[in-house]
């Protein structure tokens, strides 16, 4: 049985695991997924992982953060045992049952190249004791506004922009008229 480990520490919900065992399984912040992860970093609705078979297959679903496997952003892909995947800040492993994590060697395939993505954000693994009794520990930052950020409703922004040039067009139409009414009583 194929299921997904929650791997990132401070999470309160670090080590929960949900099994896949269904065809088709959703992933993110809200309740309505099946596999729900309250964290600011995964979206509403962040992806699908679909069972074909014995393949796990990961589905990106448009999300705010976006969707990693071992490092590199996926918008649909296999995800083999052992394979670290990311949603925002939340990584997790797939675990198989009586399947082994990938090893190297001749048998196995080469890994594809790592390439440097630039949103990554590094999470600090904890201060040691010798650390906190000497004073010299970092502070905890908890500032994710320059790695993530929401999308932007430009509707509204167009709503209010055409709002406005149709309020000036009434204006100097009807500062047009006063002017007409008023050389037209002139003349008189």
């Amino acid at each position: 049985m194929a299921k997904l480990v929650i791997l990132t520490p401070g999470l309160p919900v670090t080590g929960r695991t949900h099994e896949l065992n269904v065809d088709r399984t959703t992933i993110g912040r809200v309740e309505d997924n099946m596999f729900q992860i309250a964290e600011a970093s995964v979206s509403s609705h962040h992806c699908e992982v679909h069972l074909r078979g014995s393949e796990v297959l990961i589905r990106d679903l448009n999300s705010t953060n976006g969707t990693f496997i071992n490092g590199e952003k996926v918008t649909e892909s296999p995800l083999k045992p052992g394979q670290t995947l990311r949603l925002g800040n939340v990584e997790l492993k797939l675990e198989v049952e009586g399947a082994a994590a990938p090893t190297a060697g001749p048998a196995a395939a080469p890994a594809p190249p790592k390439r440097q993505v630039e949103a990554t954000m590094v999470i600090p693994r904890g201060v040691s004791l010798s650390d906190l009794e000497s004073g010299t520990g970092r502070a905890p930052s908890l500032d994710t506004s320059k790695e993530f950020s929401k999308k932007r409703n430009k509707a509204g922004l167009y709503f209010w922009l055409a709002f406005g040039i149709v309020i000036l067009l009434i204006v100097g139409l009807l500062i047009y008229a006063i002017l007409l009414v008023n050389g037209a009583s002139s003349h008189k």
